[in-house]
Formats: structure tokens, C-alpha cells, sequence
């Protein structure tokens, strides 16, 4: 959500910052709509001034025994609760139209963000890692002859349909243990809190991280009206809504192992093999929320947690910053990381990092209390996979391929293995 004083103050700034994301200027529209909101509210208070001060002559006529002034103010106490009625439904009426303008604009971009329109004007930070040299063309996860038997779509299909899919025996434990692996390295050496949270939530908890109202079609409701959340990022950075909390207790960093749901709106034809685009995956995420002052440094801090996942597992990667049109609606910065997949011969992404600002806190309503005193204000709070579950699956099945169809597997990966450390070519963990 957007600071209506800071669209006051800088009108052409706001829409400046809109036309990076391809929007059109709207800040006329949402002026006029705040002035006569702001008009009806006045006229609100003067008319309850009027109110009641009549309602204080109303007694003293009565006692003069001046019958006419006593109906006179009698009537004006009446039209003037009546006016008062009137204003405040037409404020509310103009509130809940700016509301519904500003929840929509996505968050504005930060200065470092690069223009651009999509993908293609992403800028490369850095690559590390070397891709390795195969002496056989290497196959797509769901094709390597030790992964097909226990990667089973068909059956997924049968159960639940399309974008499922059914991992079993080696495969199920390997993608286990990377979920066990990424979860102890947040906790035990980047000071993430664990976090088990519910998968189920309210429209108020979808509506404070930004998925509603305007990306409802892109999530599962239930018909009971909870929905399940496409991301941890909901509940984690939801766990300090409405709340105000000391200073001195920020930054507060999370991270949790979940199951995450996505309608996938909009991507049909995209990625229908294998299992790089699921409607149910698993992911570990990490949400830190801080001090305005110190969200830039604490996004760096994100980014190296989420890196240092895959420089442990030996798998190469590039970050790159993403320009204005290829951010999501609640960053207002994001650095992606992607995963070299030698069966695509292409990096893809497996992480974003987002800093949102005060966007998300400004619909929860989430703030600290300065240490100096002073009145609250609101956190900033961002988000980060650490990674995801299943993608980074296919990146340690494709880069540690062999030639006869089984897999070597990460030495990190080993403690979390029981000290196996491959795949077969017959779908065995050994």
C-alpha cells in the first residue's frame, strides 16, 4: 500500500516511478478522490461544530420561553445530524474508492532498479561456478535413467491431474534431506528462527503480503474461505501484523519448510514437463523484518543465506537484479538467483530476494516503537527463497548426472543421506 502524503508531496514522482512498471499516471485521479474525501470530513466537523452549539441554545430558549427559536434550533440540531450523517457516508464512500486504487499500484521501484519491460533487461550481477563439461549429452531431470521410475507425473496425473507430480524411494529422500539440509544451514549458521506455521489462512493475511485482492486468481480458496498460501512469505511476514514492536527487537528473521500452492494462472504451455512448474511444491523461505534504515544491508544478508545454498552444493548460478517490468507486485527491489540445469543448457531461476519497503507493513499495519521515543513506525520487511525445494531438486539431479543413468550427489548433501551418496542407475540410494 502507498503513503497517500507521499503522493501529495510528489505527484509526478509517484507517477514517474509507475511508468517504469508500464504504468499510467494516475495520481490526478487518486488527488481529486483524497481532496474530496478530505473535503467531506471537514465539512463533517464543521457541521458537528454547528450541531453542537445549537444543541447548547436549544435548552436556553426553551427557557426564555422563546417557542419560535426553540423550533428553529430544534430543526437545525436535526438537518445538522442529517448533513453529518451524509458527509461521513460520502468520506467513506471516497475512502474506500482511494483505498481500492492505492492496493492496487504495485510497490514503487527502488532507485537501483534498472528500467526495463521484462526478462530481457534483467542486469547479471555475478556468476559462480563453472559449469561442468559432460562427455555425453546430459538429460532433463525426469529423463536420467536412475530418476524416471521414482519421478512418477502419470500417477500424480491419475490422483490430482495436471502439474502434480509423485516422487518416491531415492528421489523422495533426496528431496527430503535438502529440505532438512537448507532448513539446519538458516538456523544454525544464519540465525534464522525455524518456523512452523499454518498453510490455511484468512483473506486478511493473503490481502497484507499483496496476493488480494488482485491476485486472487492465482491462488486456491477453499470453500470455507481460507486459502492456502502460495508461499511461506505469507504467514512469516504476517506473524507481526497489527502488532508494534520494540526497536530493539528488529531485525527479526524467520525461515520455515512448507508446502506452497499456486493456481499457475496465466502460464499454461509453460514448463509442462518435468516438475520446474508445479501447482503444489515445497519451499524454504526466509522473511526478516527490520529497520528502514537497515533493509538495504539486510537484502545483501538475504541474498548470500540463499547463495550459500547452492555454493555448498556445488551447483553454478548468476544473479541477476531484475528491472522495473519484471518485478513482482510487492518488491520494490529483487535480485534472482538461477540454477545452471545442463538438461536445459540454461540457468534457471530457484530464488528471488525482495525487499518490499514499508508496502506490506503499510496493509498490516505492522510498526516498531524507536528506541528514542517518537510516534511508531512502520517495518520493512522482506522475503527470500532459501530455496526452493523441488527446483533445487532438479539442478542436483541434472548437474551431478552420469553417463549409465545414475546420480552423484553433493557431498553437503551426505550428512543429511545417512552417508549415501549417489543415486543408481537402478533408482537406489547407495
Amino acid at each position: 500500500m502507498h503513503d497517500i502524503r507521499a503522493i501529495r508531496e510528489n505527484p509526478a514522482a509517484f507517477d514517474a516511478a509507475l511508468a517504469l512498471r508500464g504504468l499510467s499516471p494516475v495520481s490526478s485521479d487518486i488527488l481529486a478522490i483524497d481532496a474530496a474525501r478530505r473535503d467531506a470530513i471537514t465539512q463533517a466537523e464543521t457541521a458537528q461544530a454547528d450541531r453542537n452549539a445549537a444543541s447548547k441554545e436549544v435548552g436556553r430558549a426553551k427557557a426564555s420561553g422563546d417557542e419560535a427559536e426553540f423550533e428553529r434550533l430544534r430543526a437545525l440540531v436535526s438537518a445538522k445530524k442529517d448533513e453529518i450523517a451524509r458527509l461521513d457516508e460520502e468520506a467513506k464512500a471516497k475512502d474506500a474508492e482511494l483505498t481500492a486504487i492505492l492496493e492496487a499500484l504495485p510497490n514503487l521501484p527502488h532507485p537501483d532498479v534498472p528500467p526495463g519491460a521484462d526478462e530481457d533487461d534483467n542486469v547479471e550481477q555475478h556468476r559462480r561456478g563453472t559449469p561442468r563439461s559432460f562427455d555425453f549429452t546430459p538429460k532433463e531431470h525426469f529423463e536420467i535413467k536412475g530418476v524416471a521410475a521414482s519421478m512418477d507425473f502419470e500417477t500424480a496425473a491419475k490422483l490430482s491431474g495436471a502439474r502434480f507430480v509423485t516422487l518416491k524411494g531415492a528421489v523422495a529422500r533426496v528431496h527430503r534431506a535438502l529440505a532438512q539440509f537448507m532448513l539446519d544451514t538458516h538456523t544454525e549458521e544464519n540465525g534464522l528462527q525455524e518456523v512452523n506455521a499454518p498453510v490455511l489462512v484468512r483473506d486478511e493475511t493473503m490481502y497484507g503480503t499483496g496476493q488480494l485482492p488482485k491476485f486472487a486468481e492465482d491462488s486456491y480458496q477453499t470453500t470455507d474461505g481460507w486459502w492456502l498460501i502460495p508461499t511461506s512469505e505469507v504467514t512469516l511476514t504476517s506473524l507481526d501484523s497489527g502488532n508494534t514492536v520494540d526497536e530493539a527487537t528488529l531485525p527479526r528473521r524467520y525461515t520455515a519448510h512448507s508446502l506452497c500452492f499456486r493456481s499457475e494462472a496465466g502460464s499454461a504451455g509453460r514448463d509442462t514437463a518435468g516438475m520446474l512448474r508445479q501447482h503444489q511444491f515445497e519451499k524454504v523461505e526466509m522473511v526478516s523484518v527490520t529497520h528502514p534504515d537497515t533493509s538495504d544491508d539486510e537484502q545483501m544478508r538475504m541474498l548470500a543465506c540463499a547463495e550459500g545454498i547452492l555454493d555448498k552444493l556445488n551447483i553454478p548460478y548468476r544473479t541477476v537484479l531484475l528491472c522495473a517490468g519484471d518485478m513482482g507486485f510487492g518488491a520494490t527491489r529483487t535480485f534472482d538467483i538461477e540454477a545452471w540445469l545442463p538438461g536445459q543448457d540454461t540457468y534457471r531461476e530457484i530464488s528471488s530476494v525482495s525487499t518490499c519497503g514499508a508496502f506490506q507493513a503499510r496493509r498490516m499495519n505492522a510498526r516498531f516503537k524507536p528506541t528514542s521515543g517518537g510516534k511508531p513506525e512502520f517495518v520493512h520487511t522482506l522475503n527470500g527463497s532459501g530455496l526452493a525445494v523441488g527446483r533445487c531438486l532438479i539442478a542436483v539431479l541434472e548437474n551431478g548426472q552420469n553417463a549409465d543413468g545414475s546420480v552423484t550427489l553433493p557431498e553437503a548433501l551426505h550428512p543429511w543421506l545417512g552417508g549415501k551418496t549417489q543415486i543408481t542407475a537402478d533408482g537406489d540410494l547407495a
